[in-house]
């Protein structure tokens, strides 16, 4: 994938931690030659859902293998391999999944892109925020993370953006307020 969709840069190595950059989008989400600053989320996300994939398949794959070798006899034994497997997949998709989160600040509204597979762009305009929200789990602290939840009058708004450190989602927090703020008072 390009730079350009989110996904990781061409040299295979995933895009930096909270990485801006400038991309002209004819027909995308702005006019022709509008240029985008887009960012990502923080390194930490990633880290966070592969600790989880871990915590979760290791022990699955020690515990089936030996019960499965006991009960069932150790040509069956080899299915035990199949969490480990699932995992290696499972790292490279958490990867790429992580490098398709990005956002960007425009003059009217917030941009949000996602996916790999099913691509999502939410555009949530400034005068139609009702409510900005940063939540972080124990989990999330535990990683440096924060994530920001918009709410619109719409009941059917989804827009939210994980993985944020929790100093750049309060920053976040406060900008698209005061924007909210500003652009629903000239409504």
């Amino acid at each position: 994938m390009s730079q350009l969709t989110g996904g990781p840069p061409s040299d295979g190595e995933p895009r930096r931690t909270g990485e801006a950059r400038q991309t002209g989008r004819a027909g995308r989400a702005g006019g022709p030659g509008d240029a985008e600053q887009w960012r990502g989320v923080e390194r930490g996300l990633l880290r966070m859902r592969r600790t989880l994939l871990t915590a979760v398949s290791v022990p699955l794959a020690v515990v089936l293998g030996p019960l499965l070798w006991l009960t069932a006899g150790p040509w069956w034994a080899v299915l035990a391999a199949a969490p480990a497997a699932a995992a290696l997949w499972g790292w490279r998709a958490i990867a790429r999944n992580w490098a398709s989160w990005r956002y960007s600040e425009r003059d009217d509204d917030l941009l949000i892109e996602r996916g790999v597979v099913w691509r999502g762009l939410t555009v949530v305009p400034y005068g139609r925020m009702q409510l900005v929200e940063v939540t972080s789990g124990p989990l999330e602290r535990h990683f440096g993370l924060a994530r920001v939840q918009l709410h619109t009058a719409a009941a059917t708004t989804d827009a939210h953006i994980p993985g944020l450190a929790p100093e750049e989602a309060e920053r976040l927090r406060d900008r698209l307020t005061e924007l909210g703020e500003a652009r629903s008072a000239g409504l």
